[in-house]
């Protein structure tokens, strides 16, 4: 936990007591703060008084004594229409914040920041980064992703905190100022709650709003919208540019090639270093999470042969392209995070021949987008809500079966792929779908999954070296 001392002697409001909400008022109460509370749930309400603080009506907090208002990410903050409480708030011209703000303004000047953020691929390497530095160093690894940014050790001269931000909380952020941002890439996310693509990025864009010359800035440019961000960084006074592509731009700074080769500017070929071994980090998505981390570690002084070691060692992130195992040549792997067709595209390009587990709770366009990755997939199995509509797009281009249930679709992919003599047959559940169907969430699917797979009647399941 992160004591906010800098809050001692004041009075602070939190709205939303889940994991952030619930950090925030631990932080400020240990650091002197007095906190009043309020969650919609009573369980939420009574578990904040019980730590000490005040579970009082928004309509009746002593407005004109806040220091400022904490905002759980969740709570609308302009679309599709404010909260009532963030009305309340501009109305007695008290700042509404999130947690990593309050984090930034209690370790700046004592502590490092790299913060990172994009519309896929944030966790991953954030989770990279954070595994990159710990080799050198004290290392705190949260904000979006693991645990809330107050949840952390605190600060001291050597640490660096490696936060994963959303648009949601960076919406949220006023003076954050980290000594690196990475924003990796920008397609139509959370529009509900910007009101527009436009909104989305403005939102991503208060990642470098404070940074100054002495700080680094790491752009993925392989989508258009990216070069005019990453454009925008060229002007004097702003963060030095780092720019990254994959097989696309060969004028950024850290260029990967179809072969997963990176090439850094200014050092020679022969000191180029390869990507395409790294275990948990297969396809092009991840060589980029993999340069963006390069970048983002070299930026904060390491050095090539340290940062590539310990990427070998990197375990990756469960539920997102994980590795479960291999059974005899057969490769199971766990996707379960590849909510949308959009995520599932980048398992579906990764791995030859796939034996497919999709479906659940379907999302608009399904898996239409997906036909052109159709001859990847040797077989397909079908489950959940969507397992119908998925049926029609697949008919006459991919073998499938309606499984109905995981579990039977486990047992069905895993006997089938054993009998494929390619090198590597992998049953993949990469859904392409929302999970609340079947599941509590993705995480509860990717469970029952590795479950599914621990339990087959075959030969013992051995890790992926």
């Amino acid at each position: 936990m992160v004591p906010l001392t800098h809050l001692d002697g004041r009075l602070i409001g939190v709205f939303g007591l889940a994991r952030s909400g619930v950090a925030t008022v631990r932080a400020a109460l240990a650091g002197g703060a007095g906190v009043v509370v309020w969650d919609d749930k009573a369980e939420a309400r009574e578990e904040g008084e019980a730590l000490g603080a005040a579970a009082v009506l928004p309509e009746e907090w002593p407005w004109e004594q806040l220091e400022c208002l904490v905002l759980a990410p969740g709570v609308p903050f302009t679309h599709p229409a404010p909260h009532p409480i963030v009305e309340m708030a501009r109305a007695a011209e008290v700042e509404v914040i999130c947690d990593a703000e309050l984090l930034w303004r209690e370790a700046a000047g004592i502590a490092r920041f790299a913060a990172i953020t994009g519309t896929n691929g944030k966790s991953t390497t954030t989770a990279l980064l954070g595994h990159v530095l710990g080799v050198a160093g004290p290392v705190s690894v949260g904000g979006n992703i693991g645990r809330a940014a107050l949840d952390l050790e605190p600060p001291s001269e050597k640490r660096i905190y490696v936060l994963e931000m959303s648009s949601y909380q960076l919406d949220l952020t006023r003076d954050f100022r980290p000594n690196v941002a990475v924003w990796l890439n920008l397609t139509p996310d959370h529009l509900q709650r910007h009101g527009d693509l436009s909104g989305y990025a403005k939102a991503k864009a208060h990642i470098f709003l404070n940074m100054g010359p002495e700080d680094t800035a790491v752009v993925g440019i392989d989508e258009q919208a990216m070069t005019v961000i990453a454009a925008a960084l060229k002007s004097p006074g702003r963060p030095e540019l780092v720019t990254v592509s994959v097989a696309k731009n060969k004028g950024a700074t850290l260029y990967v090639d179809a072969e997963g080769v990176l090439h850094e500017e200014g050092r020679s070929e022969r000191d180029s270093v390869s990507f395409a071994n790294l275990p948990t980090l297969r396809g092009q998505h991840n060589w980029q999470n993999a340069a963006a981390a390069w970048g983002a570690a070299r930026a904060l002084g390491l050095y090539g042969g340290i940062i590539l070691s310990a990427m070998q060692s990197f375990p990756g992130l469960a539920h997102r392209m994980e590795m479960i195992g291999r059974r005899g040549h057969v490769l199971f792997v766990n996707d379960s995070k590849a909510t949308n067709a959009d995520a599932g595209a980048r398992a579906l390009v990764t791995f030859d021949p796939i034996y497919w587990i999709a479906g659940g709770q379907s999302k608009e366009g399904g898996i239409a987008s997906l036909t052109e990755h159709f001859p990847r997939v040797a077989k397909a199995y079908l489950i959940g809500a969507a397992a119908d509509e998925f049926s029609a797009v697949l008919a006459g281009k991919v073998p499938h079966v309606i499984a109905g249930d995981l579990e039977t679709a486990v047992a069905m992919a895993a006997a089938d792929a054993a009998l494929d003599d390619r090198p590597e047959p992998t049953v993949l559940l990469s859904p392409a779908c929302a999970s609340f169907d079947q599941f509590a969430d993705f995480e509860d699917r990717g469970e029952a999954f590795r479950r599914a797979v621990m339990a087959l009647d075959a030969t013992p399941l051995e890790a992926v070296a």
